[in-house]
């Protein structure tokens, strides 16, 4: 967000103050506006920096429900060679935008918080197999399967790249030669 300052209102003294302050005691090397944008910028840094806070204008901040956004030329569109009335379209508008949001609006309040606790539990539950189930047994195979990896690798060396070179080998003198008759 860019911030037009009038030239008229700043000021700028360059005598030499030991302090940097005028008479009255102001620092005369800092307008009034520049003051309030530096507290306004402090308190933009201290409400951007918690977590606890929800972005209440930036509720989508990584798209997920970018295919979401529907409007009403989205939904019904009317050939220029068919048309209904332009009362009966500014109406359907109307309906269409008012009943969309006041309908969503009415599901969310009786069922977000419902929803949105039995998503915290099922994530809970994922999130606690994962942790504590899937991923020890995991490291047990791979503990107890370390000289099969070994063994698979030993065989790929010893039989199947010297296979696949010697094919090479033999498909590297073939050579394709295309032309137009």
């Amino acid at each position: 967000m860019m911030r037009s300052m009038d030239a008229r209102e700043t000021e700028i003294d360059l005598r030499d103050a030991g302090d940097g302050e005028d008479d009255e005691g102001q620092q005369t090397w800092k307008t009034q506006l520049e003051t309030v944008l530096e507290e306004e910028e402090e308190e933009d840094l201290i409400s951007t920096q918690s977590d606890t806070r929800p972005l209440i204008n930036e509720r989508d901040p990584r798209q997920i429900n970018e295919c979401l956004k529907v409007s009403f030329e989205d939904v019904i569109a009317e050939p220029v060679s068919v048309r209904s009335g332009d009362r009966v379209w500014i109406w359907s508008h109307a309906l269409f935008e008012v009943s969309r949001v006041w309908f969503y609006r009415i599901i969310t309040a009786l069922l977000a918080v419902p929803v949105s606790l039995l998503a915290g539990i099922i994530f809970a539950i994922l999130s606690f197999v994962h942790i504590w189930f899937f991923t020890p047994c995991v490291q047990v195979v791979l503990i107890n399967t370390g000289w099969l990896q070994t063994l698979w690798s030993s065989v790929l060396d010893i039989i199947i790249l010297p296979f696949f070179q010697s094919v090479a080998k033999c498909c590297n003198g073939i050579s394709v030669v295309l032309s137009r008759e």
